[in-house]
């Protein structure tokens, strides 16, 4: 059971730096990435849509790759399926909302904290809430940035144009006085340069990815379940949309030729009613 993979799923390509941070510091575990790219961006959809989703891409893994270890690295996913699926299925799972609220209160001086996300993960209150109850004396201030994902998912983040999206996405937040932002969004890591000439050298940009990955080492320790392997791991892509696409944004994201990138089709999962 130690070789088996960790699984981590996405709406599309932002969880991706997530799994990047875990290869980086468990280097000898195996990775099953899934990227929903077909049905991305899930910050729009309804709540039920996204759980049922999400469901599907669990479903997925545990049926053909028998993980042993899942993580949701989507902020929408986290924030709608977590709880739901953590306590459905017999293996560890861990979402990312928590980690990187984690990170900013790590680093905040001033106590006011940033938040973007997609609409869904602002409009859930889900950073807000985990912020408050590790310190209720924060300020937290939310903005949804829906222009964000579909940029990233297009593969156009390296050109002039990523800065335009950021002006115009992040202007509600140029003057206010935080000084940590919150990338509530695994596909907003992508755009950290820009962000972060945006907003100054005088904020804080936090990613959840290092955080989460810190977690996914420590449960995995306490558990026995730590690939102790000497062989080199194998990791696995696949993607509900167009392979090609997928492959380019994950080699300009890992800087090299990313290998075993397949395009697969999931089946629908009935979810039950809350």
């Amino acid at each position: 059971m130690l070789d088996q993979p960790i699984g981590v799923i996405d709406s599309g390509v932002g969880g991706l730096t997530v799994a990047k941070e875990i290869m980086r510091q468990l280097p000898k575990e195996n990775i099953i990435y899934l990227g929903d790219t077909k049905r991305c961006p899930y910050g729009p959809r309804d709540r039920k849509e996204v759980l049922s989703f999400t469901w599907e891409m669990t479903n997925y893994l545990l049926s053909r790759h028998h993980i042993k270890m899942l993580v949701i690295a989507c902020n929408t996913a986290t924030a709608i399926a977590l709880e739901d699926i953590s306590q459905a299925v017999g293996i560890p799972v861990i979402g990312v909302v928590q980690h990187g609220a984690r990170a900013a209160i790590k680093v905040t001086e001033n106590q006011r904290i940033g938040v973007i996300g997609t609409e869904n993960t602002i409009r859930s209150g889900a950073y807000e809430k985990a912020l408050l109850s590790l310190n209720g004396d924060l300020t937290v201030e939310n903005v949804a940035c829906p222009m964000f994902v579909p940029f990233v998912e297009s593969g156009k983040f390296l050109d002039e144009t990523a800065d335009e999206i950021v002006r115009a996405s992040l202007y509600p937040l140029r003057d206010s006085s935080i000084d940590t932002l919150i990338l509530g969004c695994t596909h907003y890591p992508i755009l950290k340069e820009p962000i972060q000439r945006y907003m100054g050298e005088r904020v804080n940009i936090i990613s959840s990815g290092d955080e989460t990955a810190r977690e996914v080492s420590t449960i995995l320790s306490y558990n026995g379940l730590l690939n102790k392997s000497a062989l080199s791991p194998e990791h696995q892509f696949f993607t509900t949309g167009d392979r090609e696409r997928f492959k380019k944004i994950a080699n300009d994201w890992f800087g090299y030729d990313v290998k075993n990138v397949n395009s697969i089709t999931i089946e629908k999962t009935a979810v039950k009613e809350y």
